[in-house]
């Protein structure tokens, strides 16, 4: 098999310049990884750190849908008091109800801005629902001329409204309002291990936080592996000898099982009273094992795990293949989950989740890991998906195309998509109530846009740290 090649989604690839008779366009000026990361250090701390002020929330429509929320004490906190992580258990026991603020449902659009003229023939919600994809674009709008040409971006400014001079058009999308994106965070600061003899020793933390699962919603009170959610990409070969060592700073016990691993010393299987004593606050556990699973894994709390995990003890664990794997240009771990928050992508909702990048010709790998208690399917307008891998195991010639593809809790199916078409195309769960209310799109939408050439993903990564 062919070595896999995979690089950083937001950066370019090999460059690619097919033509394309349909989109008239000028060439964005390169950006090098290097001159990627020295434009977000400049940015001030980083395309992560990048953060705007959030506008006044307002209460969250009834949903049936996704548990209660523990909402954090005071702006500008940055990590809850001791008890805010105990008492969080108790709301999370309250999941089981039907909750009257689902976080990714987000505030009434009406609510949180200026007043508009409806258009004729439309309603409130459409006013709303525009407003939405208004902050998921915010200020990268401008850039769509250069990259598609005059055209297409007469076509995309008379669909946003940009003629009414509306505010989302000078702030930056909402995803880049929220603080850590685990995409971004494996670009700009990846989790690297210490070499300790022939052993990759990992140092993580267990921390209470502060999660924003959008930038207008108040954040919540929640859980996390090095103080994010998702925890950082734990990432090895195969054969390599791991050690990962979890500081417990939270406040009640816990213990960390490494999903899909096969152990040749079932002590290290991570579930308390079965395989190890709970780790108690303050303590420092290590779990040591030779990666031989590959493919897309997981970690994750397996002590109290309805609430822990739930309130974001999960993390991606990637083992690469010695033989290779399918080539991919650019690599996206997408982590699902729906208890704490509502319905979340890598620990965000609607309009604060990271679109899928990819330029015309290339392949991009997407690895879908069910984290929650609900299947999600996940369907991609426009261009077909390819299953290559179920939790981590190739599927060889059993891998097939689809455009919905159903990863029930617990599994991780990794595919395959060849950017074949130009354009922003929807990319979201096909239960519907998990992504669209009266108010519009939430939670588990975002979107995969395809440019003409690698150096448009430069343009937009650009535009972003503008």
């Amino acid at each position: 098999m062919e070595t896999s090649v995979s690089h950083d989604p937001l950066l370019p690839a090999t460059s690619t310049d097919p033509s394309s008779d349909d989109f008239d366009r000028t060439i964005g000026s390169g950006l090098t990884r290097r001159g990627f990361l020295r434009g977000a250090a400049i940015a001030g701390g980083g395309i992560v750190a990048a953060t705007i002020a959030a506008c006044a929330p307002a209460a969250a429509p009834t949903w049936t849908y996704g548990p209660t929320v523990t909402k954090a004490p005071a702006a500008g906190a940055s990590s809850p008091p001791a008890s805010a992580a105990a008492s969080s258990a108790a709301s999370a026991a309250a999941s089981q109800a039907p909750a009257s603020a689902a976080p990714s449902t987000a505030p009434s659009a009406a609510a949180s801005a200026p007043a508009e003229v409806i258009p004729p023939g439309w309603t409130i919600h459409d006013v709303d629902a525009r407003r939405r994809v208004r902050r998921y674009i915010g200020d990268l709008a401008p850039a769509f001329k250069d990259i598609y040409g005059p055209v297409v971006f007469a076509k995309l400014v008379q669909i946003l409204g940009a003629a009414d001079g509306y505010p989302e058009l000078t702030q930056k999308p909402a995803f880049m309002q929220v603080g850590t994106q685990l995409v971004l965070q494996d670009i700009l600061d990846p989790l690297k291990p210490k070499l300790v003899g022939d052993v990759k020793v990992f140092d993580l933390t267990i921390d209470p936080l502060f999660q924003k699962i959008d930038e207008i919603l108040p954040p919540v009170a929640a859980l996390g592996y090095n103080k994010q959610w998702p925890g950082p990409t734990i990432k090895v070969s195969e054969g390599d000898k791991v050690k990962v060592n979890f500081t417990n700073n939270l406040t009640e016990t816990t213990g960390v099982h490494f999903h899909g691993v096969e152990f040749d010393d079932f002590f290290q299987d991570g579930v308390p009273f079965v395989t190890q004593l709970p780790i108690t606050p303050g303590e420092t556990y290590s779990y040591e094992f030779v990666a031989k699973s590959t493919g897309s894994l997981m970690y994750h709390s397996h002590h109290n795990a309805t609430d822990q995990v739930g309130r974001g003890l999960l993390g991606p664990f990637i083992v690469e293949p010695k033989d290779g794997s399918e080539k991919a240009d650019r690599d996206y771990t997408w982590i699902s989950n729906d208890e704490l928050g509502g319905f979340t992508i890598n620990g965000h909702g609607f309009p604060a989740t990271v679109p899928v990048l990819a330029a015309m010709g290339e392949t991009v790998r997407i690895r879908f890991m069910n984290e929650g208690i609900m299947m999600h399917p996940w369907h991609l307008h426009g261009i077909r998906m390819k299953a290559v891998a179920r939790d981590g195991i190739p599927l060889g010639s059993a891998a097939f195309e689809c455009d919905t593809l159903g990863v029930n809790p617990g599994e991780r199916w990794d595919v395959l998509i060849k950017a074949t078409t130009p354009g922003i195309w929807a990319f979201h769960c096909h239960i519907l109530p998990h992504v669209e209310g009266p108010n519009g799109m939430f939670g588990m939408v975002t979107t995969l846009i395809v440019v003409p050439k690698a150096s448009d993903i430069d343009t937009i990564v650009k535009a972003l740290l503008a």
